[in-house]
């Protein structure tokens, strides 16, 4: 009676450890969103080869897909079951916060900066110099999901005195993408906008008439980056080989061309507590994260 016993046991163990190894193995691809933080196509376009290069070093199809808006990530990673997400700084927070993420990379800047900061900018010929000569003003904001597209300049304004930025603006609107808000303020669609200088930097490269017309008068504290986070409980191995692939990127021939293409010197490791800056600035902004609407108006 033992042995018998003893073998059933044997048996169930073995077809529990098959099952779980097959349950373990049997992804093949996975998917991870992005941010617009650019006009759609161009993002697409940066990150494609960024795809390839994670498919070829991981071993598993590597799929990004381009959100519509910020505020689209939270929903769709969990609606579409996401493996991943680059997400913004303050995106980030609130999926560490909703959804229990894990950054585990982020990208160094050109400048040698793995933070970005935002800007709140006017056109030179408005005359707009402070706060106060924004009062019945049109002003274009990124999403409501954004730290320098949003965050910040309610922070900002809140700070300067003014309660309530939707009767203190003659008008505002969210235009959906950064680069979108920079060509709101130069096509004077909006008297003053809200961008993150990378962005804004990119932009500049391409337009002269950024510096020929555009004045920026406010600058956001330094926040992490746009950084891979991975979903919770997402297999060990797989999560160490993103983060193995994209932190030799820059030590890689090949990894250095998908970084140009990136816009970006290498990536490094990062974690929940880079986020904090953006916590705390969400609270200066009169913003809960932990039951935040990000949606926008």
């Amino acid at each position: 009676m033992k042995s018998v016993m003893l073998a059933f046991i044997v048996v169930i163990l073995s077809v529990s450890f098959t099952d779980r190894e097959s349950t373990e193995t049997q992804q093949t691809e996975i998917l991870i969103g992005l941010i617009p933080e650019m006009n759609v196509f161009k993002q697409q376009e940066r990150f494609r080869p960024l795809a390839e290069y994670l498919t070829k070093k991981t071993g598993i199809k590597v799929n990004m897909t381009i959100l519509s808006r910020y505020g689209n990530i939270i929903d769709r990673f969990t609606a579409e079951k996401m493996d991943g997400a680059f997400f913004g700084s303050f995106t980030g927070a609130l999926a560490i916060e909703k959804l229990g993420v894990e950054p585990i990379a982020r990208p160094v800047n050109l400048d040698g900066s793995s933070t970005y900061h935002g800007y709140l900018f006017v056109r030179k010929d408005s005359g707009i110099r402070s706060v106060e000569e924004m009062k019945g003003k049109k002003m274009a904001f990124v999403d409501k999901a954004t730290t320098a597209g949003y965050i910040f300049p309610v922070a900002y304004l809140k700070k300067s005195g003014v309660k309530d930025y939707r009767t203190y603006f003659k008008e505002f609107f969210f235009t959906g993408s950064h680069d979108a808000s920079i060509y709101a303020v130069l096509g004077k669609k909006a008297d003053i906008g809200a961008a993150k200088h990378s962005i804004y930097d990119r932009v500049r490269k391409t337009d002269a008439r950024v510096d020929k017309e555009l004045l920026i008068i406010a600058e956001s504290a330094k926040v992490p980056s746009n950084g891979l986070c991975v979903r919770k409980g997402i297999d060990r191995e797989l999560k160490n080989k993103l983060k193995n692939a994209l932190l030799s990127l820059d030590k890689d021939p090949e990894g250095k061309q998908v970084l140009e293409k990136i816009g970006a010197l290498k990536f490094i490791e990062t974690t929940r507590n880079d986020y904090r800056v953006v916590s705390t600035m969400a609270k200066e902004a009169g913003i809960d994260i932990k039951s935040y609407n990000y949606r926008n108006e």
